[in-house]
C-alpha cells in the first residue's frame, strides 16, 4: 500500500506532498492537475517495464499506459533548468528482513515499509538520473555523483545503521550513474563484496509497479461478439477491453468468495451480476459461448424479469461503462492499487453513489487501494456518508480538492471528520449551488411581477 508521495517540478505540480489512504479520492477543477499525479505513477510502472535499459523515463506512446510526449512536456512549465524528483513511502506486503551484508547470519535490517527516492535532470540533449536512494529500517543506501566530478558516482550510506561499503581488490574506485530510476548499476555489486542486498530493495520497488492498475476514463464501446482464446489478462485494460475476457478466465478459474454478501462462493461472472443487480442496473447478466468450441461469446442481460434477454449493445450504454470497473476491482490480487479516472461517466447519480459503495467494500475486504480522480459530487456525499455511519474511518479515507493558483497546481487536504462532514469545505467545490437557487428565485419572483 502507497502511504505518500513527494514530487516536484512534474507537470503542473510545482509542489505536491500527499498522503494516500486505502481509498484516496481527487477532485477539482478540470485541468488542474488531478489526473497529473496518476499520469506519474503510470510513468513509474511503464519506465520500470521498458526492455531498454538506458532509457531513463519511458515517456510512452500510442500504445501505453500513458503517452506523455518528452522531458520538455513533463518538467514544469517546460523549463529545462528544473529538475524532476520525488519519493515513494509504501508499505510492504510481509516484513522484510536483511542479513548483516558482512556475511553472518544475523539480521541487520528489518522492517515493515520502505521509500525510493530518484532525481531526473536535464543534462546536454537528454534527461539523466542524478540519484537513487532507498531508505530502510532509518538507513539510507544511494547512488549519487562524487563530490569532485558529476559524471561519476559512488556508493553511500547513512542514518542509524550506516554501512561501510568493502571494495573488492583490484575495481575501480568509481561506478557509472543509476539505471533508469531506481536500479544500481550491475557494477556496484561486482566492485563491492557487500552490496548483494541492495536487490532486494529493487526487487520490491518493481513488485510495487507490479501491483498498479488503471482504468482510464473513456472506455471501449461494447460489442456483438467477444472472442476469447482462454489467456488470463492482467487486467481489463486501460480503457476495459479486456473486461469479458477478465470475466471468463476469473470464471474458468473457480469459484470466488462473494464479499459483500460473506455468505457463500460463487463463480466470479455470478459476483458480477449479484452488483449489477444491486446497483439497480440489471435483473440478469451472463456471457454466454455463441456455440460449443467456436471461442466466440456474446454478453447477454435482462434490464427486469419482465423484460426479454438481449445483448449488452442493445441496453443503457452505462452497463458497459461501469462494467470494466468492477471487474478490475475484483479482478486483481488482493493488496493491489487501482488507478482509476472519472469512473462515473455515462452513469446516473444513483449508480455513481453505488460504486462508491463498491469501492469502500473492495478497499476494507480485499486489501485494494483505490486512488480515483472524479467529478462526481455523488461519489463524495456516499463517502461521507459511510464515515458518518461508521462503516469506513475517516483516516483510511483521504479527500482533496485540487485547484490551480498562480499556474500552479494546489493540494487542499479535505479535513473529514469522524462524523463525515467535511470541516474546510472549499468555495465553489460544486459549483456556486446556493448562488443558482438565489438565481433561479430572483428570476422567477421577477417575471411574476412583470406577468
Amino acid at each position: 500500500m502507497l502511504k505518500s508521495l513527494d514530487l516536484t517540478n512534474f507537470k503542473a505540480w510545482r509542489e505536491l506532498q500527499i498522503a494516500l489512504g486505502k481509498v484516496t479520492g481527487l477532485f477539482g477543477t478540470n485541468s488542474s492537475g488531478k489526473s497529473s499525479l496518476l499520469q506519474f505513477l503510470l510513468l513509474l510502472k511503464q519506465t520500470k517495464n521498458a526492455t531498454d535499459r538506458g532509457l531513463v523515463l519511458d515517456f510512452g506512446g500510442p500504445t501505453n499506459l500513458v503517452n506523455l510526449g518528452n522531458y520538455e512536456a513533463l518538467v514544469h512549465q517546460g523549463n529545462l533548468a528544473l529538475y524532476i524528483d520525488w519519493t515513494l513511502d509504501w508499505m510492504l506486503p510481509k516484513p522484510l528482513r536483511v542479513n548483516d551484508p558482512s556475511g553472518s547470519r544475523e539480521v541487520r535490517f528489518k522492517g515493515e515499509s520502505l521509500q525510493e527516492s530518484s532525481r531526473v535532470e536535464w543534462k546536454g540533449t537528454h534527461p539523466s538520473a542524478r540519484y537513487v536512494k532507498y531508505r530502510f529500517d532509518d538507513t539510507v543506501f544511494a547512488i549519487e555523483p562524487r563530490a569532485d566530478e558529476s559524471s561519476r558516482f559512488e556508493l553511500r550510506s547513512e542514518g542509524r545503521k550506516p554501512l561501510s561499503f568493502v571494495r573488492n581488490q583490484g575495481r575501480g574506485s568509481a561506478l557509472p550513474g543509476p539505471v533508469k530510476t531506481h536500479l544500481f548499476p550491475d557494477q556496484a555489486r561486482t566492485y563491492f563484496q557487500n552490496t548483494g542486498f541492495l536487490s532486494l530493495f529493487e526487487a520490491e520497488y518493481e513488485a510495487l509497479m507490479d501491483r498498479i492498475f488503471y482504468l482510464g476514463p473513456l472506455r471501449e464501446h461494447p460489442q456483438r461478439e467477444y472472442h476469447w482464446s482462454g489467456a488470463r489478462p492482467t487486467d481489463v485494460g486501460p480503457r476495459g477491453e479486456r473486461t469479458v475476457d477478465a470475466i471468463l478466465a476469473a470464471t474458468a478459474q473457480g469459484e470466488t468468495r462473494n464479499l459483500a454478501l460473506r455468505k457463500r462462493y460463487m463463480k466470479f461472472q455470478e459476483m458480477i451480476a449479484y452488483w449489477l443487480r444491486e446497483l439497480g442496473l440489471i435483473d440478469s447478466f451472463q456471457i454466454k459461448e455463441i456455440a460449443p468450441r467456436s471461442n466466440l461469446y456474446q454478453v447477454r442481460v435482462r434490464r427486469d424479469r419482465t423484460s426479454s434477454e438481449t445483448l449488452l449493445t442493445d441496453v443503457g450504454f452505462g452497463i458497459s461503462q461501469i462494467l470494466p470497473v468492477l471487474v478490475l476491482l475484483y479482478y486483481v490480487p488482493e493488496g493491489s492499487i487501482v488507478l482509476m479516472e472519472q469512473p462515473e461517466i455515462h452513469l446516473h447519480p444513483s449508480v455513481q453513489s453505488g460504486m462508491a459503495d463498491v469501492m469502500l467494500a473492495v478497499a476494507k475486504r480485499r486489501q485494494v487501494q483505490i486512488i480515483v480522480e472524479s467529478h462526481s459530487e455523488h461519489l463524495l456525499r456516499r463517502f461521507q456518508r459511510r464515515v458518518a455511519e461508521g462503516s469506513m474511518s475517516s483516516s483510511d479515507l483521504k479527500l482533496y480538492f485540487v485547484n490551480t493558483k498562480r499556474g500552479a497546481a494546489e493540494l487542499n487536504d479535505l479535513k473529514l471528520n469522524k462524523w463525515g462532514g467535511i470541516e474546510n469545505w472549499p468555495d465553489k467545490f460544486f459549483g456556486d449551488e446556493m448562488g443558482e437557487i438565489a438565481a433561479i428565485s430572483k428570476a422567477s419572483l421577477e417575471r411574476q411581477i412583470q406577468a
